[in-house]
């Protein structure tokens, strides 16, 4: 008995690590990827420029273009929506800046979180364009976009904002929209193309994010930051393939896939942005490039769409959708298949959908994030409190034997196939499962690594208050009284616990407090919450099934 529950306090210790592994995992990920291909990069005749391009060929459209005489150039255009402030580069009509205006950097600080930029050594845009075919020209990432205006700003009752650059080549003539709503972090991309030529036009549309390897700043809970994408290559709608491509991957090759039914994106710690085609059931081309700026290495996964035409003298119309904001479910889930996965519960998330879930039931009800955990905790041992009830019962029955276990240790301590022998009679005499003590720890661990997770991946729980010194559940406790408190709820807890008979094993399970609340004390304190309140009900619990066990237990001695 002592020696399995020694097994499974050691197997959650191990999980802890684990956890405790994964904050700086993609750090030192990102350390190591950011001198992987500093050089690396093969230098060629091709355009330094032409090595983000899918087809890594210069574009015909990186020459000087025609414009009407009416259009003005500007530096870069502001557009500022309720939700999105965006610069967006007329060279190109690449998006280089997305703040996130209702996202703060720092708690009680106005400077909006930084998702897109092209400032300050830190690269990470959302570049999109047109490749020509058979010599037709064709608007790249780095052609001449003119435009009419220089700011856009969403008005009051205004839901919409349009943001045109127009392009003229040949007799090609193409205006790129961008077109943003009142509350939405989707941002539409769409090419209007008028071919006044004699000749069929043909070109494919592209869109890619391209991105430094490293992440600014330190976070105290380190996520999963790289490239992502979604498709189907059976062409079933059903078989979604969800696949992550980090840059280390991208540095040792470079993806190529057909894939329908797909998206595009770069994804970490709570925010995001992709690229999704209007036509999902298109087969597109997705790809990963390694290119250099500036003596930075960038990374680039995109997709680029088949060659469509378009007759002499006609119209036509290419669009897809930019997503840049936070991972938010309601959000992501009706804008393409699977684009939710990019919010990773981890291996449980069968458990931790319906925790997030139950959360946010709680939050909309009681308005705060903290209580919420508190009364998911309180469901979660509710549903917990039969098998729970068992492991104590058997847990208190080793209590008031404890007495009877030491003399045989002492009887037949030489002798270990004999002293089992008679723990096993001592057990069947007094009709305890030597395995009944162990349940609680083990059912505790899928459902404490599923919270672990929607505590790191829910944007919803970020800078979230609890009461008093706790102001943001996804951080540590500033002042470590959580843990604390944890530490001093699993001692009181322990000694309701029989005693291990082996001395050694007592000094271990004497140390775990004090080891456990080192662990927490780095954890986010709404975890930490989580496990303090549990500890507390466990306590009652456990403490109500040991008194009523030791009174039958005197009773029967008595009769």
């Amino acid at each position: 008995m002592d020696n399995r529950r020694l097994i499974l306090v050691v197997a959650l210790g191990f999980v802890l690590i684990l956890l405790w592994q994964a904050w700086t995992k993609d750090q030192q990920q990102a350390m190591n990827v950011a001198t992987t291909q500093a050089q690396s990069i093969p230098t060629s005749a091709i355009p330094e420029h032409a090595k983000d391009l899918p087809n890594a060929a210069p574009s015909v459209a990186s020459q000087p273009a025609n414009v009407e005489t009416s259009a003005v150039s500007v530096s870069k255009i502001s557009v500022q929506t309720d939700v999105l402030s965006l610069k967006i580069n007329p060279r190109g009509g690449v998006i280089d800046e997305a703040d996130l205006l209702k996202y703060p950097e720092e708690q009680n600080k106005a400077e909006p979180v930084h998702l897109l930029t092209d400032s300050n050594g830190f690269v990470y845009v959302a570049q999109s364009g047109l490749l020509g075919e058979k010599g037709s020209p064709a608007p790249d990432h780095y052609a001449e976009f003119q435009s009419q205006q220089s700011q856009y700003r969403l008005q009051p009752g205004q839901n919409e904002l349009r943001i045109p650059l127009s392009w003229e080549k040949d007799g090609i003539k193409i205006t790129k929209w961008f077109i943003v709503k009142r509350g939405d972090y989707t941002i539409k991309v769409e090419y209007q193309i008028n071919n006044t030529t004699g000749q069929p036009w043909s070109a494919s549309q592209y869109r890619q994010l391209t991105r430094l390897g490293t992440t600014p700043g330190t976070q105290l809970v380190h996520t999963y930051t790289g490239g992502v994408y979604a498709g189907d290559v059976s062409g079933s709608k059903d078989r979604l393939a969800y696949q992550k491509v980090t840059f280390e991957d991208m540095a040792k090759t470079n993806l190529s896939k057909a894939l329908s039914n797909g998206w595009v994106a770069i994804i970490q710690h709570y925010f995001m942005s992709a690229w999704v085609p209007t036509d999902r059931q298109q087969v597109n081309n997705f790809y990963t490039l390694v290119s250099s700026k500036n003596n930075q290495t960038l990374y680039t996964i995109g997709m680029s769409s088949p060659v469509d035409s378009i007759a002499a003298g006609s119209k036509g119309e290419l669009s897809s959708s930019l997503y840049v904001g936070p991972k938010i479910q309601s959000n992501l889930a009706p804008l393409a298949q699977g684009l939710n996965l990019t919010i990773d519960f981890g291996i449980f998330t069968v458990i931790a959908d319906p925790i997030f879930w139950l959360l946010k039931q709680f939050y909309d009800w009681v308005g705060n994030w903290g209580w919420s955990i508190v009364l998911v905790t309180m469901v979660i041992k509710l549903f917990f409190l039969w098998p729970s009830a068992i492991s104590y019962r058997s847990m208190a029955k080793m209590r008031a034997v404890t007495p009877k276990m030491q003399q045989l240790k002492e009887r037949f301590g030489d002798d270990r196939q004999k002293l089992s022998q008679e723990m096993m009679k001592l057990y069947q005499k007094e009709k305890i499962n030597p395995l009944g003590g162990c349940l609680p720890i083990v059912i505790q661990i899928p459902v404490f690594i599923s919270l672990y997770w929607v505590l790191a991946e829910s944007v919803e729980l970020r800078q979230a208050p609890w009461i008093f010194w706790i102001h943001d559940l996804s951080q540590k406790d500033p002042y470590f009284v959580l843990p604390l408190l944890m530490g001093i709820s699993m001692f009181i807890q322990q000694k309701l616990n029989p005693a291990p008979v082996d001395p050694m094993q007592q000094k271990i399970f004497a140390w775990l407090p004090v080891i456990f609340t080192v662990f927490f004390s780095f954890f986010p304190s709404g975890l930490v919450l989580y496990w303090f309140v549990n500890n507390l009900l466990s306590i009652a619990q456990q403490y109500t099934i040991t008194r009523q066990i030791e009174k039958q237990m005197a009773l029967t001695k008595t009769e």
